[in-house]
């Protein structure tokens, strides 16, 4: 019997059944190929490979699964039923592997969106969501997709990585790394942007593994991401979007909006997109020091701009007010990217300096050195006033310095 003839009618089989466990979908397809067994016989290597490949279809990702499951794949794009994309160690290449059908490639889009109460069809084509080990899954179908359903994922490591991890990779210095994780505890909020890709979200749980444990921490993501580990008291909040049936929009600006009523000591933010910038920065304004978010920008200097530019978008305020809040709330920026070795390192990091003749000024701390292939120290940190503070209370980080 044909493999889509054996999935066909296991699909019928458990059609109305999703409560059925791993185990128990498992017999299932044990029994159904039993059945098959007169038909056409089957070595045991065979049907066991068979069997594991009808599970991945009704249970996993299908032709996707093996993939997933390998430790080297970073990104997993599919272009369509036909063009299968990864990224490995960096480099993108395609893969002699294609769906049968559309259709099949549809179904797995489903099940993801569905798995994270979302629905995709056409009158919303688009969706992002989460797999159950925190992959990052982004799907578009027709009519916004015209060469069949899209499907990007992008899987996180098993094990989370640390400074420690970056270190060893060369991603940052051992002096920039001890200056940011004590910055961190000492209370400075930060931005930390970059490009599509460049490592923001993990380079905002390694800053997070600075936080200090007895503090209260609310993180607040479209799509819980984060892997906060050593703090305790934790909150964590996810927008969700509208459904048909009713349920109301649930957005990063409400989130924000009640975390404040929460009483955190710090909010972590997966990503500025829009108008919730503005109630972030009154949330760095108000007592809220020390917090994090990320935002997607070219340089440091961009996440300026890009900074006001959203919060512009909440409220039509004076340019000049915006920037006083800016000033106000903001104190480092942390700026990644790739390099020409294609690896993800940071590339700046900048304290915010102030205002002068209405302009946002910023004082480079650390910047990437061409010649050296390496972050270099450029300037001297000059509000070291949380530091001072910091340090009078616990006592200098060894290998820190103003």
């Amino acid at each position: 019997m044909e493999k889509e003839e054996l999935l066909r009618r296991l699909r019928r089989e458990l059609d109305g059944e999703e409560e059925l466990t791993d185990d128990e979908v498992r017999q299932r397809i044990t029994q159904l190929l039993s059945g098959g067994a007169g038909e056409t016989y089957l070595p045991l290597k065979e049907r066991s490979a068979l069997s594991r490949e009808l599970f991945s279809a009704v249970r996993r990702l299908d032709l996707l699964q093996d993939l997933l499951e390998d430790p080297t794949v970073t990104e997993i794009m599919v272009n369509g039923p036909d063009a299968v994309f990864v990224e490995r160690t960096g480099t993108v290449e395609r893969l002699d592997l294609a769906f049968p059908s559309q259709e099949l490639l549809m179904d797995i889009i489903s099940r993801v969106a569905g798995a994270c109460n979302r629905v995709i069809n056409e009158r919303s084509p688009i969706v992002d969501a989460r797999l159950p080990d925190g992959s990052r899954v982004n799907a578009v179908v027709f009519p916004a997709a015209l060469n069949g359903p899209i499907l990007t994922i992008r899987r996180f490591p098993a094990d989370p990585i640390t400074m420690e991890t970056l270190l060893r990779y060369g991603s940052i210095t051992k002096e920039a790394a001890d200056f940011l994780q004590e910055a961190v505890r000492a209370g400075y909020s930060m931005l930390i942007g970059g490009g599509t890709s460049a490592g923001k979200t993990t380079f905002l749980n390694v800053l997070s593994d600075a936080i200090p444990p007895w503090e209260r921490v609310i993180t607040i993501e479209d799509n819980a991401e984060l892997q906060i580990r050593n703090v305790e008291n934790l909150v964590r909040l996810e927008a969700k979007e509208a459904n048909m049936d009713g349920a109301a929009e649930i957005t990063i600006r409400d989130l924000i909006r009640s975390a404040l009523r929460m009483r955190p000591d710090r909010l972590v933010i997966g990503e500025l997109r829009g108008a919730e910038a503005l109630d972030m920065l009154q949330a760095y304004n108000t007592g809220h020091d020390g917090s994090l978010c990320t935002i997607h920008a070219n340089s440091a200097q961009d996440m300026l701009s890009r900074l006001e530019m959203m919060a512009l978008m909440a409220l039509p305020l004076p340019l000049r007010a915006v920037r006083m809040q800016i000033a106000a709330g903001v104190d480092l920026l942390v700026h990644l990217g790739r390099v020409s070795h294609r690896s993800r390192c940071v590339l700046e990091i900048s304290e915010l300096d102030g205002m002068e003749d209405g302009e946002l000024r910023l004082n480079r701390l650390f910047a990437w050195d061409d010649k050296e292939e390496r972050l270099t120290r450029c300037g001297e940190w000059k509000h070291t006033q949380k530091l001072r503070r910091y340090r009078r209370r616990s006592g200098p980080i060894t290998g820190s310095s103003l």
